[in-house]
């Protein structure tokens, strides 16, 4: 087989399944496992994915022209725009992250959006174009809007985004806010898909208060920058990595 082909095929796994291992295309591809590695490298260095420990991971391709460096903040909240599909309903949670999502939302087929974030319904309501339903509650700092948490569980979502304090493979999904983590708890019985966006920092530390063990989350969009070993042990415990 072709270096090209093997590239193609390794691309086509991650693609499918968000990792890939060394040990597992080694045997597919029945060739060496540096074979693989040097492969690995190659797409790595042409932007295609992430190498970690024993495999690789999936990067998010930006489209953006090479001499733009956006924050990673915004990075991340456009791969997370780009990979709802349309006309879904969405459940969006408060978070500089997810506010900074609304904007990719413009170009896109409307969506059914609820949310509890003060700021992030103002920012979709001034795109006009998406449905927008508000949850009540009381305003907190962080310009959330908390009530009955059992009143969460009468929505209807495809998808859940959540930005919180921490996602790692031992302890969870976590949030330093006890009115946040009770929101996320509920949210997860609600059989979405869910979303968590997080900072890279962030990848491999958990909030004060646990919300989910790590093998609920469906899929982390986090930056570049993230450490590769909590990455791995994520990916590991069945979390498909997007890195931005």
């Amino acid at each position: 087989m072709l270096s090209s082909e093997r590239r193609d095929f390794i691309m086509q796994q991650l693609q499918q399944n968000g990792t890939v291992r060394v040990s597992e295309l080694a045997e597919k591809l029945e060739v060496n496992p540096v074979t693989i590695r040097r492969d690995l490298k190659h797409l790595e260095e042409v932007g295609q994915l992430h190498r970690v420990h024993g495999g690789a991971v999936l990067r998010e391709s930006r489209g953006i022209a090479p001499q733009t460096s956006p924050s990673c903040e915004a990075r991340i909240a456009e791969a997370a725009a780009r990979l709802l599909p349309d006309q879904s309903v969405l459940f969006l949670g408060p978070g500089s992250i997810v506010v900074s999502m609304i904007p990719f939302l413009k170009e896109r087929t409307p969506f059914t959006i609820v949310t509890n974030a003060l700021d992030v319904a103002w920012n979709v309501a001034r795109l006009n174009q998406h449905t927008l339903h508000l949850v009540g509650g009381q305003l907190a700092e962080d310009y959330g809007i908390y009530g009955d948490p059992e009143a969460l569980l009468r929505i209807h979502a495809d998808w859940v985004v959540l930005e919180c304090n921490g996602l790692d493979a031992e302890h969870g999904l976590g949030h330093d806010q006890r009115e946040y983590a009770t929101m996320a708890r509920m949210l997860f019985k609600l059989g979405a898909q869910v979303i968590v966006l997080l900072s890279p920092e962030r990848v491999g530390r958990s909030g004060a208060l646990h919300i989910a063990p790590a093998s609920e989350v469906d899929v982390l969009i986090t930056g570049r920058e993230a450490s590769n070993a909590p990455l791995w042990d994520l990916s590991e415990a069945g979390v498909r990595i997007v890195l931005t």
